[in-house]
């Protein structure tokens, strides 16, 4: 780079090198913990399941199953309970239709996405 520096009066002209700081480098950052072990990321799995399905919308265990294969439901229509940390949710037929199939059986414990029950 060069300046222009006067001094006392008298104009000169200086050729200034600059050099750039290193940029620290950030190390890994770990939130919460303390006990010095690391976590590994894990997978979860899911039972795959038709278009039809009404799937858990949380991870729970089932604590009621209300419908039956073959049954005639309404749309709206409470088709299972689900508990998870001790908060019940009902799981509710999107549209009117036949329950095809039951996929799972009280006290199941199922995960967020898995098929609960096929419609036809």
């Amino acid at each position: 780079m060069r300046l222009k520096v006067t001094v006392n009066g008298v104009p000169y002209d200086i050729d200034v090198e600059v050099e750039e700081p290193e940029a620290p480098q950030l190390g890994a950052i770990v939130i919460g913990g303390g006990s010095g072990s690391i976590a590994t990321p894990s997978t979860a799995s899911v039972q795959a399941t038709s278009a039809n399905a009404v799937v858990a919308p949380l991870a729970g265990s089932v604590a009621r199953v209300l419908v039956e294969e073959g049954q005639e439901i309404e749309a709206g229509q409470v088709l299972l309970v689900l508990e998870a940390m001790k908060m019940e949710t009902e799981i509710t037929a999107p549209k009117a239709g036949t329950v095809a199939k039951v996929l799972v059986d009280k006290g199941t414990a199922v995960q967020a996405g898995e098929g609960l029950i096929e419609l036809d």
